[in-house]
């Protein structure tokens, strides 16, 4: 019976597999299908609004009118019109070889949507599989957001490589995920020798982390604790804001050498590199000092925490400010991976900002 209990659970797993296989396949035809109809649609809407065949308030009323014609049909708004639209207008150049003429569009007769297969001799095979696998929403929030192509297929890579829902795509832009990726300052180079978890590591980490969900009542004068202590009843956000191949371990995490106790603020394990990832909060501005401890930590993960085909230990001090040559200084003759990354919270407020706004209590007895 055992026996038969074991082929039972492989034969599900087998069957599992398939059927997730399967529908992830089915769901990649029909994003597919869906871009080359809103492309085709976008085309079209373009070609008789640009060149004035319609007149004003036509993409309105074209959308109530199919609403009608189709009841229950979603995703054909104004607003989505105009965005299928903007699709085609920002894509044509690359997606097609050829672009339409007004010959195209001549009598209401001869009027007819085409639906292209999207491909394009401009985009590799990778980058094509990307681009059709990432969701129309997804495209428009890229779009709106990157002026560049190189920006543009750097959101869809890393959408479709993660699997992005669209609220993490709009985290990512929103920090500015792309100017910051692999920027941030540390000794990579000079302590990890093997080549590729080398460059892995230095795509993992960014200069600067926008914590927009962490709010201090005065930022200046919180101490660590309480900073830990938003992060980590946000954690998932924190998450979401390094990256989707870390996973959290445990805050306050504790190492015991020689029977004394230490404790590093936020441990994690990232999937990707294959190795625990210490974070040392720091309020204020970055001193050399903190390399020493965070050396020691390293060293102790390593020796009593790193299993076998785990990759050495990266630790990362994340502070208010840093003066970029006084960390490249403390960075020398030091062995273990380290990186210097700064932050930004919900509470802060720009400099040229802060003197024209009353503070809390001048607000208060204004608004008494």
């Amino acid at each position: 019976m055992q026996k038969k209990h074991l082929q039972y659970t492989e034969a599900i797993k087998v069957i599992k597999n398939a059927i997730l296989q399967s529908r992830y396949k089915i769901a990649v035809l029909a994003n597919r299908e869906l871009l080359s109809l809103y492309f085709g649609i976008g085309e079209y809407i373009s070609m008789n609004t640009r060149n004035r065949f319609w007149g004003t308030g036509a993409i309105e009323e074209i959308s109530e009118k199919l609403q009608k014609e189709l009841p229950g049909l979603r995703g054909f708004s104004a607003t989505n019109l105009k965005n299928m639209r903007l699709f085609f207008e920002e894509w044509h150049n690359i997606i097609t070889n050829r672009q339409p003429s007004t010959a195209d569009f001549l009598t209401d007769e001869n009027q007819e949507i085409t639906i292209r297969q999207l491909s394009t001799a401009e985009l590799t095979e990778t980058q094509k599989e990307e681009f059709l696998s990432v969701s129309f929403t997804h495209h428009r929030e890229i779009i709106r957001s990157c002026n560049t192509l190189e920006k543009r297929l750097f959101y869809i890579k890393y959408s479709a490589k993660e699997f992005w829902s669209i609220e993490k795509l709009k985290s990512q832009l929103k920090s500015h995920f792309f100017d910051r990726q692999g920027k941030i300052i540390n000794n990579f180079t000079n302590t990890l020798s093997e080549h590729d978890f080398r460059d892995r590591a230095l795509r993992s980490f960014k200069d600067e982390y926008l914590l927009d969900f962490v709010n201090l009542k005065d930022p200046d004068e919180e101490n660590e604790r309480v900073f830990e202590k938003e992060i980590v009843q946000n954690v998932k956000k924190f998450i979401m804001t390094l990256g989707a191949d870390f996973c959290f371990i445990g805050n306050q995490f504790r190492l015991v050498v020689n029977e004394e106790e230490f404790f590093i603020d936020l441990l994690f394990f990232n999937r990707s590199l294959r190795c625990l990832v210490a974070i040392e909060l720091k309020n204020g501005k970055f001193k050399p000092e903190y390399f020493g401890k965070m050396n020691f930590y390293l060293s102790a993960l390593d020796e009593y925490f790193k299993q076998d085909h785990e990759n050495p230990s990266i630790g990362i001090i994340l502070c208010k400010e840093k003066v970029n040559k006084i960390v490249e200084f403390s960075f020398r003759d030091l062995k273990k991976p380290m990186g210097v990354a700064t932050y930004k919270t919900a509470s802060e407020l720009p400099a040229e900002y802060k003197n024209i706004l009353p503070d809390a209590e001048s607000f208060r007895k204004l608004m008494n």
